[in-house]
């Protein structure tokens, strides 16, 4: 066993950090917390495939009917409301952290897309956007085409 000398004052400059965090994360960006603990986060991942825009969100526990999504231009807005279940009558809460409420989400989607033609599923607690891309900005092949001479006459062949 070794010996190991006690300094208080590196201890109190430790505390005093970890006070520091707590104050700023409640007071100087409140937001944050309170966004984490009522539940307005509404975690979304967005990609592309060739032929579509797809927007995944978490919605556990909600319903298809709870949940409006909006396009207008190249904004997207999910949104919804999820009613709180009746509180138990019978006895006290030690936790309570299921979400309810209200939740938005906005988000400018990066191409543009066909609207009429958006397609939404929800599967699991899992709302899954597509959103087909107009045709003007899909790839598209060009084919590469060589001229050939053939005894003085210009032909014309598609090469592959």
């Amino acid at each position: 066993m070794t010996l190991q000398r006690w300094e208080p004052l590196s201890e109190m400059v430790t505390l005093g950090n970890a006070m520091d965090r707590l104050f700023e994360d409640s007071f100087v960006r409140p937001s944050v917390f309170l966004k984490a603990h009522e539940g307005g986060i509404l975690p979304i991942d967005v990609f592309q495939t060739k032929d579509d825009v797809v927007v995944k969100a978490s919605l556990p526990g909600y319903k298809p009917d709870e949940v409006e999504i909006s396009l207008t231009g190249d904004t997207l807005t999910i949104k919804g409301e999820h009613k709180e279940e009746e509180e138990t009558k019978e006895g006290e809460y030690w936790l309570k952290e299921r979400r309810y409420g209200t939740f938005s989400r906005t988000l400018t989607i990066p191409v543009e897309v066909k609207s009429e033609k958006a397609d939404a599923a929800f599967d699991n607690g899992v709302l899954t956007l597509t959103l087909p891309k107009a045709e003007e900005i899909k790839p598209k092949q060009i084919k590469v085409k060589a001229n050939k001479l053939i005894e003085g006459e210009e032909k014309s062949e598609t090469k592959k």
